[in-house]
C-alpha cells in the first residue's frame, strides 16, 4: 500500500490505516518504536515494548510519578527550558 509523506507542524509523517492499527491493538496515543533498518533501507514502526521495572522498584511509586509528570507537564517543560 502506498502512502504519501505529509507535513505535520515542523515534521513530516505518514498516516497509518485504521485496520492496521486495530490489528496491532494501537490507537491515538499509543507508543511505538521507530527505527531505520539500513540493510533493507526501511523505516520500521512497531508497538513499543512495555517497560519492565526491577522488583526493587515500587509500581505504586512509578504510577504516582507518572501521574505527577502528566499533571504538571507544561510547567515541567517550561522549567526545562531555563
Amino acid at each position: 500500500m502506498q502512502r504519501k509523506i505529509c507535513s505535520i507542524g515542523n515534521s513530516q509523517g505518514v498516516s497509518v490505516p485504521a485496520d492496521m492499527l486495530a490489528q496491532l491493538h494501537l490507537s491515538v496515543g499509543s507508543e511505538v518504536d521507530v527505527h531505520l533498518d539500513e540493510s533493507k533501507a526501511n523505516i520500521v514502526i512497531e508497538p513499543a515494548k512495555k517497560k519492565r521495572y526491577p522488583r526493587s522498584i515500587d509500581r505504586e511509586f512509578v504510577s504516582q510519578v507518572n501521574e505527577f509528570i502528566a499533571k504538571y507537564e507544561p510547567a515541567l517543560k517550561e522549567l526545562a527550558k531555563k
